[in-house]
């Protein structure tokens, strides 16, 4: 098999990537197909840090949002990461993979304290380690806060696994005739307001030469193929060729 191309990756997850073809919640078959796949990867010699999203459980519950405080609507999606995060580090040890949930929020009895070092380390002892609460504040999304843990664990690239296999020109699902982005530049994501990450995760991305890819975490093999450096999804960096 061709060697990966890289050797510590994050994988940035939605929320809704959990929950299949329901509508809210966590579909256990759809968790035990993305931890084989990381298992997978893992198992190739890369260390696989991940960030989940909140907004399968979360949105579930924005009737009930409505007219909150904006922190504390926010401090409420990060516990719901946190949930995500400990569904996924049970499928993965099911498969025989230890992992550790690194948490923003201090919640002792579920997860550890996020700390740089320690993360670090789990990884170089082959351990999955999955950041959750976002960065621990209000305001910031787990997108930037994808960006902002990739670096700090000194990530070669953050992966973005989403229900779509890249980038493209418009919506597929309303516009069939969009077209997919092989690559594309941070400035060209942030001049035409293209859905790859928010602004202020680009940013930190670009000011880090951070490179991303965005691919279909719902495309079998897909995740492989990223790490092995094959043509998958959309590439952003900071040059890309004409």
């Amino acid at each position: 098999m061709t060697a990966p191309g890289y050797t510590r990756i994050l994988l940035k997850l939605s929320g809704e990537a959990l929950m299949g073809e329901g509508t809210y919640g966590v579909d256990r078959d759809v968790v035990h197909r993305i931890a084989c796949e990381i298992k997978e990867v893992n198992d190739a010699g890369v260390q696989v840090s991940v960030v989940i999203g909140g907004g399968n459980i979360f949105r579930g519950m924005a009737k009930a949002a409505e007219g909150m405080d904006r922190a504390t609507a926010d401090y409420m999606g990060m516990l719901a990461t946190v949930m995500n995060a400990l569904a996924l580090q049970d499928a993965l040890e099911h498969l025989g993979l230890p992992t550790r949930v690194l948490s923003a929020l201090h919640i002792e009895q579920v997860a550890e304290p996020y700390i740089r070092r320690r993360a670090i380390r789990h990884l170089e002892r082959g351990r999955v380690v999955i950041f959750g609460a976002g960065t621990g504040n209000p305001f910031f999304t787990t997108d930037t806060a994808a960006s902002l843990r990739a670096m700090e664990i000194n990530a070669q690239i953050v992966l973005k696994g989403t229900k779509v296999d890249g980038v493209y020109t418009d919506d597929p699902v309303t516009h069939p005739e969009a077209m997919r982005y092989r690559e594309l530049s941070y400035q060209q994501v942030l001049e035409q307001g293209l859905q790859v990450m928010d602004a202020t995760a680009i940013t930190l991305c670009r000011d880090n030469d951070m490179p991303i890819i965005v691919f279909s975490i719902n495309k079998p093999g897909a995740l492989m193929r990223v790490v092995l450096g094959e043509e998958e999804g959309t590439s952003v960096r900071k040059e890309i060729s004409s």
